[in-house]
């Protein structure tokens, strides 16, 4: 039996008096990449960013019913320390956001913050980063420029090195490649191909030759409800739900 990375059961969510999820289940195996799919205001970001409690920050979001486990723990549970959760759960965004510091400083900064002082260390873990990030190779000489002189693509990819520094269980990804050109886009991915044997990969997408490249399963989104979840392969050739396919062969959506 293949392990769970997270589970989701009968999960309702809102924002304010709008439903924006709706009894929601979904289990996603680990150490592989699911794509949420779907058209805008699905709900595939809202779900996402309930993985590691980011709508929290929103004061009308809220859970009204259902749970979520990650590597079997209830992230609600009181005993929970979110910070800890946001470091094993890492989240790369649409648009790439680098700190305003040097490239080394960006790959340190979570690695300091867990109370590493041994800059030997650190300097290890943040060559490891970028090497996993493809990057190392790039900005090896330049570790102490800014990281903002750095290309989209290459921001992108510091991102994802910043976030898998601090040894991460799971990493969200929110539309990773849209604001990325098809050269860097093509690196990002083959990035996750390429880590998806360490890490657990959730991946919001629009564009559904990304889902169909990287991702091994597929969640479709409609209206906030899960339509359809199956391997990438068989939701792409044959899809069981007519809506899925519909979308799928652009349809709608």
């Amino acid at each position: 039996m293949q392990e769970h990375s997270i589970v989701i059961q009968e999960l309702d969510f809102r924002y304010g008096s709008s439903p924006a999820l709706k009894n929601i289940n979904l289990e996603i195996p680990a150490q592989g990449v699911t794509a949420f799919i779907g058209p805008s205001g699905c709900g595939k970001s809202t779900l996402l960013r309930c993985i590691n409690r980011m709508n929290d920050e929103i004061a009308i979001a809220e859970i009204t019913r259902g749970s979520i486990h990650v590597n079997g723990i209830d992230i609600h549970d009181r005993s929970v320390d979110v910070v800890k959760l946001r470091r094993d759960v890492g989240m790369v965004f649409q648009k790439s956001n680098p700190f305003p510091r040097s490239i080394y400083e960006n790959v340190a900064y979570g690695i300091r913050l867990r109370g590493q002082k041994n800059t030997a260390i650190i300097d290890q873990a943040v060559q490891e980063a970028l090497q996993a990030a493809a990057l190392w190779d790039e900005v090896k000489d330049r570790l102490q420029e800014s990281a903002l002189g750095l290309s989209g693509g290459q921001q992108q990819r510091l991102c994802i090195a910043r976030t898998i520094a601090v040894k991460p269980q799971i990493v969200l990804m929110d539309e990773p490649c849209s604001a990325l050109d098809p050269i860097a886009t093509a690196k990002v991915e083959e990035l996750i191909w390429e880590l998806k044997s360490v890490y657990t990969f959730v991946i919001v997408t629009h564009n559904m030759q990304q889902a169909s490249r990287v991702s091994d399963k597929t969640a479709f989104f409609y209206m906030g409800e899960l339509i359809e979840f199956s391997e990438t392969s068989r939701m792409f050739t044959n899809p069981r739900i007519k809506k899925t396919e519909e979308y799928i062969t652009g349809r709608f959506g």
